[in-house]
């Protein structure tokens, strides 16, 4: 006979004692059960003592997370939550050093769990903290000098717990001061410091910038990039991560209109080449951290462009119409024509002829062509950096179309805005950084006009297919539609110069990509008559029943997402999988990314799959709906999903990429008897249906299919050949 489901079997340590094995009853108090355990040790005073999860977290057992104990868990018998965090309270406030150093150091450790969090906050714990940091380090610094490593290593503690106590997201960030945001500041702008000091000092800054815009403008006050700028000349990897965090979280939260003057500062500063330098072409690999800030970073640079994107140009601004004269006078070399050099009808002719071989749609009047956002003004810039900056290329494709046919020219003007418009696309200009994303082209860190050298390889590009496709005018979609693949597949590969990518684009020709689309074509080819139509509905159950299969055996392999926080630098994980008989998920934290699964045994928490009432996806998550820096983007918002069970719980999910949240979505969906619609799963059976469409066709491909099996060969005279192997 089973055991009742409310009884878990578990063993429980205190220390000095042998560990008692014990049946936990979960519909009595947790209360009456620690007093049964504190009874068997002839231990008082049962509500000064709590229960632990006896493993690296040492989280305490609550009546809200009580049911996540499983039979076999080892529990560990320790002083209540309020009890601990009232010692420690007192600890960290000695006289002696190494006592305030071993008390700081278990306040961080303990500060990862919320429960005592709670408790420690509640004794006003974050203000004895910050107090210590503005006012402690002075008396502290007087002993530096022949206790060093140890006021280092207290002063790293106090920042960790610090800033553990602050990830729980209990405590606002509104309530610091402006002195304790100088000492702070302050170990950041010392040019010698502690390396764990100065990555908790760097990652408090970053909360703070991130979490309250009042703040950030104190933090600004207080830290230029030119003191920044030493921390990512080192070596250690940890530190320049820091500090780009820092750079991307005050340039994410300055005001519009001081970001481009942020920006000339940062030019100024020379810190795209410092950055290339000394995190790219590092001979350290770039781990995962360190792509996503410098993809977070490359954002914000292109997202610069954003107001000239979305700027229409105004007709009547005489300014801005100059710069349509210079693209023709450099064009075909005229000068500004005086008042008096001819009639007002044969200048205008004039210039209507010569717009038309610019390539502009409206030759009488171009301004009209800049007044469609997106691309707006930007356009235009692109075409007078081109214009100056390769200024040879710039004539010699507007002097040979303008030499062609009309209907086979490729129209200069139209291109050039067609193509701002695709790049802004295709790098996402105007759109918000994702949480999740470490796409980032290291090209774009090797010159200060990436953008613009960019756009200029890209026309060339244009101009190179139109000739090979010999194109004519109705042909311009198709041919924005091949540079835009030959784009694509050039930056797949992650070129690290624009040398690099222009010279990929050479081996990209329109040839080429034909021979690629026939591959293509070739692999994914469908067949119509209606034979062929009913063998594959016949099989279609069967390939869906393999998608399902494969999803639920993935899940039984898990997955490791990261843990949702407001404070994204510290890096926080759980791990969730699916039980081998389908019926319990299981899941628990982690102190670091696994390598390779996690045992079943090692998860504390458990989610009966018969409680799931459902699965919802995007927006409608509960922690979507939460406000925080970064989140309501749109790539965070595809990769959120939730399981709602009981009546109003939670588990909520940000999958680490698109794989990983169709795998997850398709799964939990087929466990609860719903159809898989991801577009994995439509991939999937596409690619499966074709290959066994073409396995099971293959015999009837030109080869006669006997009606009489073949006869069974006559023996053979002698087995001389047969040899005995042992």
């Amino acid at each position: 006979m089973p055991p009742p489901a409310d009884i878990v079997k578990v063993a429980i340590e205190w220390p000095g004692a042998f560990p008692k094995l014990m049946e936990i009853d979960q519909k009595k108090p947790l209360s009456a059960i620690i007093k049964e355990v504190c009874e068997g040790w002839s231990l008082g005073s049962h509500e000064t003592y709590a229960l632990q999860i006896a493993d690296a977290t040492n989280f305490y057992i609550t009546e809200k997370n009580r049911n996540d104990i499983k039979n076999g868990s080892i529990l560990r018998l320790t002083t209540s939550p309020y009890q601990t965090a009232l010692q420690l309270h007192e600890r960290i406030q000695s006289s002696s050093m190494d006592a305030k150093l071993e008390s700081l150091k278990d306040l961080a450790n303990a500060s990862r769990d919320i429960t005592f969090a709670q408790e420690f906050i509640n004794l006003d714990g974050i203000s004895l903290l910050t107090q210590m940091v503005e006012s402690g380090t002075e008396r502290y610094q007087k002993l530096q000098k022949i206790m060093k490593p140890c006021f280092g290593d207290l002063l790293s503690f106090t920042l960790t717990a610090f800033v553990e106590l602050m990830d729980h997201g209990i405590v606002s960030w509104d309530t610091f001061s402006v002195a304790f945001i100088k000492k702070i500041a302050s170990f950041v702008n010392k040019t010698a410091m502690d390396t764990a000091v100065l990555q908790r000092s760097l990652a408090i800054l970053e909360s703070m910038v991130l979490n309250s815009q009042d703040l950030y403008h104190k933090v600004a006050q207080e830290i230029t990039i030119g003191q920044l700028i030493p921390h990512l000349q080192g070596t250690d990897q940890d530190i320049q991560t820091y500090t780009i965090a820092v750079i991307n979280a005050l340039f994410l939260k300055a005001p519009e209109e001081k970001r481009q003057e942020m920006a000339h500062i940062l030019a100024q500063k020379q810190l795209r080449s410092i950055i290339l330098t000394n995190v790219i072409r590092s001979p350290t690999p770039i781990n995962d951290e360190m792509a996503h800030q410098l993809y977070v970073m490359q954002v914000l640079n292109f997202n610069l462009f954003e107001d000239r994107m979305m700027t229409k140009m105004d007709p009547q601004d005489q300014a801005q119409r100059d710069i349509i004269f210079e693209l023709r006078r450099i064009a075909f070399d005229v000068e500004s024509e005086p008042n008096n050099g001819g009639s007002i009808e044969k200048r205008k002719s004039m210039y209507t002829r010569d717009y038309k071989k610019l390539g502009f749609i409206n030759h009488v009047n171009p301004a009209v062509d800049f007044t469609q956002i997106p691309p707006g003004m930007m356009a235009l810039d692109n075409m007078l950096y081109f214009a100056k900056h390769h200024q040879d290329a710039y004539i010699r494709i507007v002097l040979e179309n303008s030499s062609r046919e009309d209907k086979h020219e490729c129209p200069f003007g139209r291109s050039s805005i067609e193509l701002t418009k695709m790049l802004c696309e295709i790098l996402k200009v105007g759109e918000l950084p994702s949480e999740n994303c470490h796409d980032f082209h290291p090209m774009f860190f090797t010159h200060e006009h990436s953008f613009e050298e960019f756009f200029c390889i890209c026309i060339q590009l244009l101009n190179k297919t139109w000739k090979e496709m010999r194109a004519t005018s109705e042909d311009f979609n198709k041919v924005m539609q091949v540079v835009r693949e030959q784009i694509m597949r050039a930056l797949s590969v992650k070129p690290n110069s624009l040398d690099q990518f222009k010279s990929r684009l050479q081996n990209l020709s329109y040839t080429e990509i034909l021979k690629i689309r026939q591959s293509e074509r070739m692999n994914q080819e469908d067949f119509q008559s209606r034979p062929i139509l009913e063998l594959r509905e016949k099989i279609q159950p069967e390939i869906m029943e393999l998608i399902k299969q494969q999803r639920l055996n993935r899940l039984c392999e898990g997955t490791c997402f990261r843990k949702i926080s407001s404070r994204r630098r510290q890096d926080k994980f759980w791990y969730c999988r699916l039980s081998p008989n389908h019926k319990v998920l299981h899941y628990g934290d982690l102190e670091e990314s696994p390598q390779g699964e996690v045992p079943h045994d090692s998860l504390q928490d458990k989610l009966p799959v018969a409680d799931i009432k459902a699965v919802i996806t995007g927006k409608d998550c509960p922690h979507m709906k939460e406000k925080g820096a970064l989140k309501q983007n749109k790539e965070v918002l595809e990769l959120a999903f939730s399981v709602l069970y009981e009546s109003d719980e939670y588990l909520n999910f940000i999958a680490p990429d698109k794989h990983e949240y169709c795998v997850w979505t398709d799964g939990l969906n087929a466990l609860l008897g719903k159809e898989m619609t991801s577009d994995y799963t439509k991939t999937d059976m596409d690619t499966l249906l074709s290959m066994e469409m073409k396995l099971r066709l293959l015999d009837l491909e030109n080869i006669q299919i006997p009606e009489a099996p073949p006869p069974i060969p006559k023996e053979p005279s002698n087995y001389d050949f047969v040899y005995d192997c042992n």
